[in-house]
């Protein structure tokens, strides 16, 4: 028996109108649990943004002047090697271009500072993995007055620090994710039982006339699927109007108290999508368990 659309937008329509009250409790509850999932996902955007320059285990940065010469990195670079592997374990070189491309990642947000800064001005430099924590202040007095230096930082322990409070805040925030959305595949389910409970004798009657398993199963189905996907469009777009602030949770940038941690409207929107894609798979699947379990046909 064909299965036409008219026929399934109208059965579920039907169904979401018979169980108002059910319907609006599934999509809050879809929502408040998606929201959630959505923070963590854009607070990692936001660390990983502010961390871009110190991951792999770098400890120590070596900040080279914008105009260093060519003499005096290489200069430089042959002292690190010499230092290899009694002090440092490895490092590696980031010219300008590159720091320009990490600059860009960081700052994505902030256009201004996009206008103020080229390749040109980017300082290029040294980060390295010291082979004992003991050695960085050693380190800092060894290079910082080396020619062509500009600065030597070492923000190990305090990006340690942070990451260890967001992996908190994140594991704390996806238990209650966790837990909000088994509440809202279990209103899903319950929403579709109750339909199908509702329409049991039209059911009966079908299913006598020849109505295939699908052709009754699709539009409960379906119904679902609305569910999880209106509950993920408004988390999609409480994420994507509070990127900022959900950011800001983690705090301010370790290296630069001063700034605030952003995540650009591109990054929220394809987390967004993301967002949605999940809650619409989260409600097909529920209603497709209702169905599969409680419809007998």
């Amino acid at each position: 028996m064909a299965l036409p659309s008219s026929y399934v937008l109208r059965e579920t329509g039907g169904n979401l109108a018979r169980n108002v009250v059910m319907t609006v409790a599934a999509v809050v509850t879809m929502a408040v649990s998606l929201t959630a999932l959505g923070s963590v996902l854009i607070m990692r955007q936001a660390v990983n943004k502010a961390t871009v320059q110190y991951q792999g285990g770098v400890e120590l940065v070596i900040f080279l002047n914008a105009n260093v010469s060519s003499q005096e990195i290489t200069g430089i670079r042959q002292q690190l090697v010499s230092m290899t592997p009694a002090q440092i374990k490895k490092c590696s070189y980031v010219d300008k271009a590159q720091a320009y491309v990490e600059f860009r990642q960081m700052f994505s947000g902030q256009p201004d500072m996009l206008k103020v800064m080229t390749p040109a001005n980017m300082p290029p430099s040294f980060r390295c993995v010291p082979a004992k924590a003991q050695s960085l202040s050693q380190l800092d007095a060894e290079f910082s007055k080396q020619p062509g230096v500009y600065s030597v930082e070492y923000p190990g322990q305090e990006i340690k620090q942070w990451l260890a409070h967001f992996a908190t805040l994140r594991n704390v925030t996806l238990v209650v994710a966790a837990g909000v959305m088994i509440g809202a595949i279990a209103l899903v389910v319950n929403t579709i039982q109750l339909a199908i409970f509702a329409r049991r004798r039209e059911v009966a009657v079908m299913k006598l006339v020849g109505a295939t398993n699908w052709f009754i199963r699709v539009p409960f189905m379906f119904e679902g699927l609305v569910e999880g996907l209106v509950g993920a469009v408004i988390a999609f777009v409480i994420t994507f109007t509070a990127r900022n602030t959900l950011a800001s949770f983690t705090g301010t940038n370790p290296l630069i108290p001063s700034q605030p941690l952003i995540v650009s409207s591109h990054e929220a929107f394809l987390t967004g999508i993301l967002i949605v894609v999940v809650g619409a798979a989260v409600g097909a699947v529920g209603s497709g368990f209702a169905v599969r379990r409680h419809l007998s046909v």
